[in-house]
């Protein structure tokens, strides 16, 4: 412990070797535990004094195995791990517990798996901290079933156990169940601590769950769990992302912690989504003026405000600063930059930038031009862009859709049925389009065309009453962009059950006169779906927001906060 330095640790070996200690392996192990893993040691020197022990012992193996697990290479310690069955060394629990916490950095959900089916073998399954690890494993490698299975048989279920889990299905695409999990583990009596009300406030901005949100952010401040800056850095990007900019501004600026880079960087995005490109942009500036050194990431936050307020001379400005501040621009940077001038509809100046940027562009900034050429109609461009496409070997249903919808808008129907035949050679499927929304903290789930909701006829018959009466104020299906060759009735009806306004309908006949709507879509809302939201926010009274894959809308008397702008 007194050691401070490689060159102690050193001495301390030689003072082990000359009494003959270094022979007997609890002090030889506890010297390599420690070089291996202490900032005072070094991992390639324990790793070659291990190399010469003839007979290493098992804590002698766990001493390395561990070290490796804590490196950048983890990889390398399921290496070791199997080098030491190989060579007929038994593990014990220990050595399973960093084999294992090497797979969960590494993601090796097939290696845990085999890990696992030995510390069955070995008889290490009562081991509780094992059954924790392995729990911990699962969920962060995405194995989210064996995770709950691995949860179910443990004998005792400690607080690691009950976070694991729970974070795991926050960030593996199962927030719904993470929040009853959640709830579950209040009634057992436990109380939650900062790591778990990361995951749940996680599982909450995925749904946009605020009622349940608001409990937890409660509870943190009755806890004071708000000291935190990665709670606090959390709840902020909750509120944001429930719809709540203010909010999330409000926990910004009376935060009693010291803010953080992510902090700042955190909020800056937030009202980008919102499309308060201009406070955005003050509180870059602020930021500055605070002493925190802009990254990459403030820089991207600061491009996507630019973009969703339309402030192009403000994101070309903000970029061409970028190489002067000491920040290298990276692909997602250009990206916005293009996304920047294609909203525009300044389409050869972003297809420019794209042929003469210093790296290779990826398929996202090709994808994100070709979504600026169907905004505009440009099927000469488009068409380039989708054998640029092509030639990358990108096979996302979205390159597809968006070809098929500019060539749609421009009426050229044997173009969209060679684009469909292609997406059926080639076996892309278009991602099915669905909303959720919370109502009497419940969520609902709607895909387009939905009748499986309980309450379907119902929505049917309010969408019928909202058809009608939108008419009287002007609305005009947007049918250009229906991909197929059929009649005029048959594509108002194809635009009509859309998941978004499922949701919509839905809510005007499940909540109370004036009370806010608040829906969350996977993709991006479509252009009828947009125009459709804004009368029905003008003549039903209602504050409707709904935030899709790129941004937040926010409907109120026939007018989106995005204005058109999106």
């Amino acid at each position: 412990r007194k050691c401070t330095s490689l060159s102690h640790i050193k001495q301390l070996q030689a003072h082990l070797i000359t009494t003959g200690l270094f022979r007997f392996y609890p002090s030889r192990s506890k010297l390599l535990d420690f070089c291996a893993t202490s900032s005072a040691g070094s991992l390639p020197y324990a790793a070659d004094v291990f190399r010469r022990i003839l007979s290493p012992a098992t804590n002698d193996w766990n001493a390395i195995i561990r070290g490796l697990a804590q490196s950048d290479q983890p990889t390398d310690a399921i290496t070791c791990y199997h080098t030491m069955l190989h060579e007929f060394h038994k593990p014990d629990a220990l050595t399973c517990s960093f084999a294992l916490k090497a797979c969960a950095r590494a993601l090796a959900r097939l290696e845990a798996r085999q890990i696992h089916s030995q510390v069955i073998r070995f008889g290490f399954k009562a081991d509780v901290l094992l059954q924790t690890t392995l729990l911990d494993v699962y969920a962060k490698s995405g194995d989210l079933d064996n995770a709950h299975h691995a949860f179910d048989e443990m004998t005792m279920k400690d607080i690691a156990s009950w976070n694991a889990l729970i974070a795991g299905l926050a960030q593996g695409g199962r927030p719904s169940e993470a929040l009853e999990l959640f709830k579950m583990m209040r009634l057992e009596g436990l109380e939650p601590n900062e790591i778990t009300v990361l995951g749940a406030l996680s599982a909450c901005s995925q749904l946009g769950a605020i009622k349940e949100g608001e409990k937890i952010y409660s509870y943190i401040r009755d806890e004071k769990l708000d000291i935190n800056v990665q709670v606090c850095n959390v709840v902020i990007d909750m509120y944001a992302k429930c719809g709540y900019v203010d909010k999330a501004y409000w926990v910004f600026d009376n935060m009693s912690c010291r803010k953080s880079l992510v902090t700042w960087n955190t909020m800056i995005m937030a009202l980008a989504m919102h499309g308060d490109g201009v406070k955005a942009l003050e509180l870059f500036e602020q930021m500055g003026r605070a002493g925190v050194c802009p990254d990459g990431v403030s820089y991207l936050a600061a491009l996507c405000a630019c973009n969703h307020a339309g402030l192009v001379e403000d994101g070309i400005r903000l970029f061409d600063s970028m190489e002067g501040c000491g920040v290298s621009p990276n692909v997602k940077h250009y990206g916005s930059v293009v996304d920047l001038l294609g909203r525009a509809g300044r389409l050869e100046e972003a297809f420019q930038i794209v042929n003469s940027m210093p790296m290779v562009p990826d398929a996202v900034l090709w994808q994100t031009l070709l979504g600026a050429c169907k905004t505009y109609g440009n099927v000469e461009m488009a068409e380039q862009v989708s054998r640029k496409l092509v030639e990358m070997g990108s096979n996302s249903c979205g390159d597809f859709v968006l070809l098929s919808n500019v060539y749609a808008a421009h009426k050229r129907w044997d173009d969209v049925g060679r684009v469909r035949e292609a997406m059926k050679s080639r076996d892309v499927r278009k991602v099915p389009g669905f909303s959720y929304i919370e109502v009497d903290g419940t969520i609902h789930k709607f895909v387009n065309g939905d009748q499986s909701h309980p309450n379907w006829q119902e929505i049917y018959r309010k969408l019928d009453e909202i058809r009608f009466r939108i008419k009287g104020y002007g609305y005009v299906p947007e049918t250009d962009n229906v991909l197929h060759d059929i009649g005029q009735e048959d594509k108002e009806n194809a635009l009509c059950y859309h998941s978004e306004k499922l949701a919509v309908a839905f809510a005007l006949v499940s909540t109370g006169e004036g009370t806010p709507i608040q829906v969350i879509k996977n993709l991006r809302i479509c252009g009828d779906c947009h125009a459709m939201i804004k009368l029905i926010s003008k003549i039903y009274d209602r504050e409707i927001i709904v935030r899709d894959r790129a941004r937040f809308h926010r409907f109120k008397e026939g007018s989106c906060s995005c204005r058109d702008y999106w």
